[in-house]
């Protein structure tokens, strides 16, 4: 017979760099996980991505055991990283931080489409001009 689901958890963790401090130890406590068995399984499954912003999905059970998916990276993060940049622009009409070629922003998105499904994929590797403009990054030819 199937376990019984008591609730859902997402949150956003850096790869790898799991550990029992907030935000992880107040979410994962409430629910009455084994926090420290959770932060060493996601740093196991994480640690070829380090650095990187993963949301996950833990789903806990009633008797307190849990699973989880990995999410792949915002497109914000994955621009970031394409640019080079720390952080996007504080006004990113006026100030431009960074500069991402057309050729190299579908290649920041292209590790989303692990995630999307066939009918979304097509468009998930257009989606990244609007991000970058929002975050103040240049999308040039």
């Amino acid at each position: 017979m199937a376990k019984k689901i008591q609730g859902y958890i997402r949150l956003q963790l850096p790869a790898g760099a799991a550990n029992p401090a907030p935000p992880v130890g107040p979410a994962l406590g409430a629910q009455g996980v084994n926090i420290m068995a959770f932060c060493k399984e996601f740093n196991a499954k994480t640690k070829d991505q380090n650095g990187m912003i993963l949301p996950v999905v833990i789903t806990v059970y009633s008797d307190k055991s849990f699973t989880f998916i990995l999410k792949s990276p915002p497109a914000s993060v994955l621009l970031k990283k394409a640019a080079n940049i720390a952080s996007g622009s504080a006004k990113p009409n006026q100030d431009k931080v960074g500069k991402v070629t057309k050729s190299s922003s579908p290649r920041s998105t292209r590790s989303r489409s692990r995630t999307s499904t066939p009918r979304t994929r097509p468009r998930g590797s257009r989606s990244s001009p609007a991000p970058a403009r929002n975050m103040g990054i240049e999308v040039v030819d």
